[in-house]
């Protein structure tokens, strides 16, 4: 369970969980069978359209499943509540291939008071369960869709004022001939008592195409020309990373800001959605990936430097010289970057500050990226080390096990050159900062630019002992001819680094 996200005007409650396809079909069904047992339509009123007890479970693709295998899910929860509690079923979005039932809108319309004259028609005879009225439980719907994100505006001033916003910018618009002005946008306006203020409520069906922070512009934009105030907005429920790096992005090159943390990132949008304006917006609790992230994803990469480096030293070939080239390599593109920070921001050098922000970027990004090479390079055997196990009895099975093998030693040699590739790209940049850095840190740099230069070397005698296995010639040639010359720009780098600290005194 990631997420509960209960509204009491509304009277509705938002549940997010995730699970592997088979876990997520029983946990939807028991949800769905406990919810019925508890719930009773007759007596239900909320702000919100609805038609069910459940209303609607959509099964969404996170991560390593397709949105195929969503479908097939959604169809297995639906037949299982059909069947085993007699509940009407609709499948909507992806698992429907019905036109006029693919939306939620049209299979909610009349909602659960239009049940009772709906359902008898042919047309609307449900997917899954009986073709009657089921007045304790009204219907469900169910399916497949992109990640929808629920979001509302805060506006001070009428339910109708809101409305007419949602209106404006929906994509439904008020009509077909006066469609709205973003895509992929569901809306309506309401006033939430508890909150003693209006919203635009919206579903953004794929954020993609219409981001919150491009639907929180527009409803601001028109609530300044009726003369209204926007007091934030609200996410209802949970939010991918990439939405929210999408509207940090925005606000930075349309306020000429310079911020390249995420986690800074992530605090600008807070502040510039006011997502913490009805309650506070925790992103460990509200960005999903945040919520689902594995903690052993880089295993190595994430131990404490006490940790590390006894693992090193301990009686084990792994991790071993190329975990440790490639850490070696971050820590020279971070000191880069550092003497960057230390010049930035400075009163003394307030005059490169444009320059400044063209390198410390290139540099603060490579360092990221050569972080995950930590792991990889520990990683980078396995497919060889498969390869070896596999039978080898038949002509057939020999030969696709050698090539399995040549397959395992390329990705055993591609991680380290990936690492030389890297750290190279990091020297025009280390090289201007040498030019013009804080002199002040000079040692950092020196430090920075050895070490770079040190991770390559590293690097490359991983790559030299699995060369000579390697049965493509072509292949080892191209290698052999690129690390030779990685190799040399490295010591030339370095000393053009040195050469020009050297020569500075301010």
């Amino acid at each position: 369970m990631l997420d509960i996200d209960p509204g009491k005007s509304t009277n509705r409650t938002v549940f997010t969980f995730v699970g592997d396809p088979d876990s997520i079909v029983e946990a939807a069904f028991r949800f769905a069978k406990k919810a019925y047992e508890l719930i009773d339509m007759r007596n239900h009123s909320g702000e919100h359209p609805r038609m069910g007890a459940v209303d609607v479970v959509p099964f969404v693709p996170v991560s390593n499943v397709t949105v195929e295998e969503c479908v097939e899910c959604s169809k297995k929860f639906g037949k299982r509540v059909g069947e085993e509690l007699g509940v009407p079923v609709y499948l909507y979005e992806e698992a429907s291939a019905n036109p006029d039932r693919k939306m939620l809108r049209q299979i909610r319309a009349g909602e659960y008071e239009g049940i009772k004259d709906k359902i008898i028609k042919p047309e609307w005879k449900p997917d899954f369960g009986p073709q009657e009225f089921v007045p304790k439980s009204g219907a469900t719907v169910t399916g497949s869709r992109f990640f929808l994100i629920a979001y509302n505006v805060n506006i001070l001033g009428t339910k109708e004022q809101a409305h007419r916003i949602a209106l404006n910018i929906r994509e439904q618009g008020r009509s077909e001939n006066e469609p709205g002005r973003l895509k992929a946008v569901k809306g309506i306006g309401w006033y939430v008592q508890e909150y003693d203020m209006a919203q635009v409520s919206m579903n953004l069906d794929n954020y993609k195409i219409t981001p919150p922070h491009i639907a929180f512009e527009e409803c601001a934009k028109d609530a300044r020309e009726l003369n209204l105030g926007v007091c934030g907005s609200e996410l209802v429920g949970l939010i991918p990373i990439e939405a929210m790096l999408m509207a940090a992005d925005y606000y930075i090159e349309k306020e000429h800001l310079f911020i390249l943390d995420q986690r800074q990132k992530i605090m600008l949008v807070i502040d510039r959605l006011g997502l913490s304006s009805i309650s506070q917006f925790i992103p460990e609790k509200r960005i999903i990936e945040y919520m689902i992230m594995e903690k052993a994803e880089e295993p190595l990469a994430t131990l404490s430097v006490r940790q590390f480096t006894e693992l090193v030293g301990a009686r084990t070939s792994a991790p071993g010289g190329g975990s440790v080239s490639a850490l070696i390599a971050s820590l020279g593109a971070a000191l880069g970057a550092m003497v960057g920070w230390m010049t930035y921001g400075n009163k003394k050098f307030a005059h490169l500050d444009s320059k400044i922000r063209d390198l410390i970027p290139p540099l603060h990004n490579r360092m990221k990226n050569l972080i995950p090479l930590i792991d990889a390079d520990t990683n980078a055997f396995t497919d060889y080390m498969t390869a070896m196990k596999m039978p080898k009895k038949t002509d057939d099975e020999k030969k696709l096990r050698k090539e399995k093998m040549q397959e395992g030693l390329k990705k055993a040699i591609n991680v380290p050159l990936s690492v030389m590739r890297i750290s190279d790209s990091c020297w025009e940049w280390m090289i201007e900062v040498a030019k013009v850095g804080n002199i002040s840190s000079k040692s950092d740099l020196e430090v920075g630019a050895k070490s770079l230069q040190t991770g390559i070397w590293g690097a490359s005698k991983n790559v030299e002992i699995n060369l000579p296995q390697i049965e493509d010639e072509k292949y080892k040639e191209e290698v052999m001819k690129e690390s030779e010359e990685i190799l040399k720009r490295a010591d030339t780098s370095l000393n053009e680094v040195l050469s020009i600290l050297v020569g500075r005194t301010a």
